[in-house]
């Protein structure tokens, strides 16, 4: 079965979530960079060090049968950055567990693109991977992540401090987001 699943690709009415290509990396570098979209991590990324992200993604995909899918606009056939399901690689009292999550590329923001993905990639991870519940979390601050996991039926849960970054980093603190198999099933037949 994940032979089929890593070969999967999401279509909604605007995006294509589909697998990463090696023309991917231009275009997903330029974003890592650039430091409006990297204002809630740590850091902006090198060409090198988003090339190596696409392999982790592909290896993810291949490992798990899910993972983050490169988006495309329909339209125009344009990389617009991912969304999808990951496993999260740290540990927290909330892990191991599975986490919806998006970035973007600046011109494609405040369009609903990261909710309509993020809705396809959880009907893909409820219904084809039978996940009962999936995860999101980011910074506090990070007012327009927050928005799109209430878009998409999401509940806060807790706050907690990310153990990759360091207790003194203002980006250490993080919300906790949270829906149920059972949660999304309900807000589709309400």
């Amino acid at each position: 079965m994940r032979n089929t699943l890593e070969k999967q690709t999401l279509e909604t009415s605007r995006l294509i979530l589909r697998q990463w290509r090696e023309s991917d990396i231009a275009p997903f570098s330029e974003m890592n960079a650039d430091r409006k979209v990297m204002q809630y991590y740590p850091e902006t990324l090198t060409y090198q060090e988003s090339a190596h992200l696409v392999e982790r993604y592909q290896q993810h995909f291949q490992e798990y049968g899910f993972g983050l899918w490169a988006v495309e606009l329909k339209d125009q056939a344009t990389f617009a950055g991912f969304i999808g399901l990951a496993v999260p690689q740290f540990t927290a009292y909330f892990t191991p567990c599975v986490e919806i999550g998006w970035r973007l590329a600046a011109p494609f923001w405040n369009q609903g693109y990261a909710t309509e993905g993020a809705q396809a990639a959880l009907d893909f991870g409820f219904k084809h991977c039978n996940l009962k519940e999936i995860v999101s979390f980011t910074v506090p601050a990070n007012v327009a992540s927050r928005r799109v996991m209430e878009k998409i039926g999401m509940s806060y849960i807790d706050n907690f401090d990310h153990p990759a970054i360091p207790g003194d980093d203002p980006l250490s603190r993080h919300v906790l987001y949270r829906i149920t198999k059972e949660e999304r099933d309900a807000l589709k037949a309400g």
